[in-house]
């Protein structure tokens, strides 16, 4: 062989390792590419699954919250419409005279009619009580509808706060 031979020879050889160790390394970067791939994968998958299961939560949190209000918006216009239709009632009463309101007078002497123990007796514990007129009577009840409206609404305000505060 001649001296030309031998150095193609051996560049050849060098170039073919090379071009193996090449190969080989390329087939290296290319499994742990693929291993880093799949392992992206898991974590994606397992990060969706999260979201996923959160989202779940808040959105049966969240129509748990809205069925408690339904019910409780329920109770309140319940409560109104009761509490409306009994001063309709009253005021009707008073209106056809079937009742009378009154008040209790002071005994200017005594200071107070009113016995210190409950009876058995009745509602009217002092001896001497004042009929109002009948349009006082309306006054007062309106006075006390539109207080009563103001508790069941103060009350439907509470327990919203109450069912959307933590």
């Amino acid at each position: 062989m001649t001296p030309g031979q031998i150095l193609t020879a051996i560049v050849l050889a060098i170039a073919i390792g090379f071009g193996g160790a090449w190969q080989v390394q390329d087939w290296r970067i290319g499994k742990q590419l693929a291993e880093q791939a799949a392992l992206h994968k898991d974590d994606l998958a397992a990060i969706t699954n999260a979201a996923a299961d959160q989202a779940r939560a808040e959105q049966d949190k969240r129509l748990a919250t809205e069925q408690q209000m339904a019910a409780s918006d329920q109770q309140h216009t319940k409560e109104l419409s009761d509490a409306q239709r009994n001063q309709a009632r009253l005021r009707d009463q008073l209106a056809t005279a079937d009742v009378r309101l009154s008040v209790l007078l002071q005994d200017s002497a005594s200071g107070c009619d009113v016995p210190a123990a409950p009876g058995a007796a009745g509602v009217v514990h002092a001896a001497r009580r004042a009929q109002l007129d009948p349009a006082h009577a309306q006054r007062i009840i309106a006075i006390t509808d539109d207080g009563d409206n103001a508790v069941i609404a103060l009350r439907a305000c509470q327990a919203y706060v109450r069912a959307v505060a933590p």
